[in-house]
């Protein structure tokens, strides 16, 4: 079994960089340019590694750093640590995969969530409404669905754009998993028109809100 380290890592990405694929990223936000599919296999090659993983983490390079968090242990971070990764990930890919394969997973997931969703940095707090989307869709116990509907009516549309797009998500949400709010949720996204005129390719739903909604709801009724 081959023992994998930073800098054989960091080679076999070296290998598989496309510059055309860097471009496309690098227009997003993203200082890589190694496919996902590739990077994936990379990390399923190395499998689980939680030591690498944190190594990986500390390079602070992003492509390392995607495939530290499919190769490290959910279980195995604290909440701190996790609150830590979130303000020091910068890219939007990282910060994406942090949110969804570690925060969501994580048995601090409410911890965070409680913690995220009124921070002053709006990257930070775009990953407490990410998680407040979930727990909203799955299991809204304690959750104060009208003062949310507030919050997004209030704010959204003037919050900084992956903050807003965290908040639409919630929005979206709550009207699709709770019959009783979804006409003012539809209602709000009528009225603040945030990602009316969003690019969706042909099959794909829109994230207007009040389109996305009544497609799934008509999707679940079907």
């Amino acid at each position: 079994m081959t023992q994998h380290t930073v800098d054989s890592v960091r080679e076999a990405l070296a290998a598989l960089e496309d510059p055309r694929m860097r471009e496309v990223n690098e227009r997003h936000g993203d200082d890589h340019g190694v496919k996902l599919s590739a990077l994936r296999a990379l990390a399923k090659e190395i499998g689980r590694d939680h030591d690498l993983a944190l190594a990986l983490w500390a390079t602070g390079e992003t492509s390392l750093r995607l495939v530290a968090l499919l190769v490290c242990r959910v279980k195995d971070f604290g909440a701190e640590e996790i609150d830590e990764m979130l303000r020091g990930a910068r890219a939007p890919k990282v910060t994406d995969w942090l949110i969804n394969y570690i925060a969501k997973k994580s048995r601090h997931m409410e911890e965070l969530r409680v913690a995220w969703l009124d921070d002053p940095d709006p990257a930070v707090a775009a990953g407490g409404w990410a998680l407040t989307a979930t727990k909203a869709s799955k299991a809204a116990d304690g959750l104060d669905l009208d003062g949310l509907l507030d919050v997004i009516e209030a704010d959204m549309a003037g919050a900084p754009e992956r903050l807003q797009w965290e908040m639409n998500n919630t929005l979206a949400a709550i009207g699709i998993a709770h019959a009783d709010r979804r006409d003012r949720a539809i209602g709000i996204g009528q009225r603040l028109r945030v990602l009316e005129d969003y690019p969706t390719p042909p099959g794909c739903t829109s994230p207007f809100a009040p389109i996305w909604i009544r497609e799934i709801v008509s999707r679940q009724r079907a």
